[in-house]
């Protein structure tokens, strides 16, 4: 959801489960996604965190759009949904560490990649 191409990242991407086995998900093909290692470890096993008093889930790449959610500010990713406010504070997308890598990757013409732009629905 970073949409940093894994040629571009130090430690490569992992396989994740969209909802944790803990929390009744599956390891089928529809349940699974290809994430950043820095964010499946602050991801976890969440399944959303609570915003306004009230619990709001976190994005599900398998069934919804990016753009519907984000939106590409230069390096920043602006949340445009509560849903993306929620997946953007729990994978701390905007973290000063992360937007120097964007800002590094995006000085060399590597961010946003045509891929991700095709992900984000902007292309």
């Amino acid at each position: 959801m970073n949409l940093i191409h894994e040629d571009d990242t130090y430690f490569g991407c992992e396989v994740d489960h969209i909802i944790s086995l803990k929390h009744g998900g599956s390891s089928g093909l529809d349940n699974l996604a290809l994430a950043c290692f820095f964010g499946n470890r602050y991801k976890g096993t969440y399944l959303g965190t609570i915003l306004q008093g009230k619990f709001v889930r976190i994005f599900n790449p398998r069934s919804e759009l990016w753009k519907n959610h984000f939106h590409f500010a230069e390096v920043t990713i602006e949340p445009l949904t509560e849903i993306g406010e929620a997946t953007s504070r729990l994978l701390h997308f905007n973290d000063t560490l992360r937007l120097t890598e964007r800002e590094a990757l995006r000085s060399v013409g590597r961010y946003p990649s045509q891929a991700a732009l095709l992900v984000a629905g902007t292309r």
